[in-house]
Formats: C-alpha cells, structure tokens, sequence
C-alpha cells in the first residue's frame, strides 16, 4: 500500500524483527501495514482471558510472527493453526468463486511439513489440518480471544465466525483478511450479513481488512 502517512513501526526493532520471521516462512512478502494492524492486534488481545485461533494458515508467517513480537511460547495461551496446509478444498467453493477465479488466482502447495518444522519449538502453537467445518469440534478452547479468518471462500469463513462466536469474550477480536479484497466480495457480503445478526458493525480498513471487535 502506498502512503504519504506516518508509518514509524516500520523502524520498531520488535517489529520489524517479528515481521522478519513471519516473512520468512514465504507466506507472504511485502505486507507490513497488514502485518502491523495483525501484530497491534495480538497485543490488546494477549491481555484478554482465552486462546488465539487462525483458520486459514498457508505457511504460518503471521502466528510464526506473533510468537517473537509477544511472550506467547512463555504463556499459557494456544495458538490454534488451522488450515488444509495444501490450498482450497474444492468442495467448499461456491459456483461464483469459481466464475470470480478464485482458485486460479492463488498458487499453494502441500506445507504441512515445513509450517511443522516452524512451530516445532512452540508447544503451544497446535496445528489442526483439515477442512473448515469439519475440524472446527478440534479446537479444544473454550475461550478464544482472537480470532483471524483468511481462507479465501465464503463458506468455512462463515462457519468459523458463527462457530467461535459465543467463545469470544468482551473485546475479543475477528480479523477478516480479505474483506475489502474485490475479487472476494462475496466474502464481504457474507459478512456484513454475519455482523447484522450479531449487532455489531466492521470496521473496513484501507489494508483491505475487516475488523469486528466483540461488544
């Protein structure tokens, strides 16, 4: 994202540390504004009663990010991974994902074994491989206080919000990646549907992310 505004977290040692390690698990590159509201986040949430939650992982850059940038490995917090670890289940896409060029618009190949080998130090961080929903009942919180969603496609999206929910307590955060992304409008629909039955409003921010914040 290009800006004329202050972005002094980009010269934060911790930060920028942080960033590092999470960029080089070739989940993403090139994200640090992104990164940065992820990161921030963790932060308010780490400080809340509950466990943190990922559904949709690729190679684990941002939790292998979060785990240098907070205390997390010294905590007593899980971080719940979650994830295919080999792209889209193809059952889950709708008919208008597939016209939108969803699946051809992302490259991913099998990872599990390499986002194993990155957590591996990290005994908190439990890595769930599977399909959203099915794997959700694996998620042995009772309590999470953050939530982040990006995978791409409405369905499991919208199962995982409607699934952690009520398991989300008062300033519990849901990160959606893709919000404002227009090749995955339908995703926003979707949610701005889930965000009118629960009664709360999502806050689109220019890095394209959605944030709902638990009353």
């Amino acid at each position: 994202m290009a800006t004329i505004h202050n972005c002094d977290f980009i010269r934060e040692p911790d930060f920028m540390r942080a960033y590092a390690l999470g960029e080089a698990t070739g989940s993403w590159a090139g994200i640090r504004w992104r990164a940065h509201v992820y990161s921030w986040l963790a932060l308010q949430c780490f400080r809340l009663d509950g466990d943190f939650v990922e559904c949709g992982v690729n190679r684990g850059g941002y939790a292998r990010m979060v785990f240098d940038y907070l205390p997390f490995a010294a905590s007593s917090k899980k971080f719940y991974l979650m994830d295919t670890f080999n792209g889209f289940d193809a059952n889950l896409l709708t008919s208008d994902e597939h016209a939108l060029g969803i699946p051809g618009a992302y490259e991913y190949t099998d990872c599990f074994a390499d986002v194993a080998r990155t957590f591996s130090a990290f005994p908190n961080a439990i890595l769930v491989r599977g399909s959203i929903p099915s794997t959700l009942p694996e998620v042995r919180a009772e309590t999470v206080a953050f939530l982040s969603i990006d995978m791409n496609c409405v369905e499991p999206e919208i199962a995982a919000a409607e699934y952690f929910w009520d398991k989300m307590p008062p300033g519990a955060v849901m990160l959606l990646d893709d919000y404002g992304h227009p090749r995955h409008v339908n995703q926003k629909r979707a949610f701005d549907g889930f965000a009118a039955s629960k009664r709360v409003k999502i806050l689109h921010l220019p890095t394209e992310q959605g944030l709902i914040l638990k009353p």
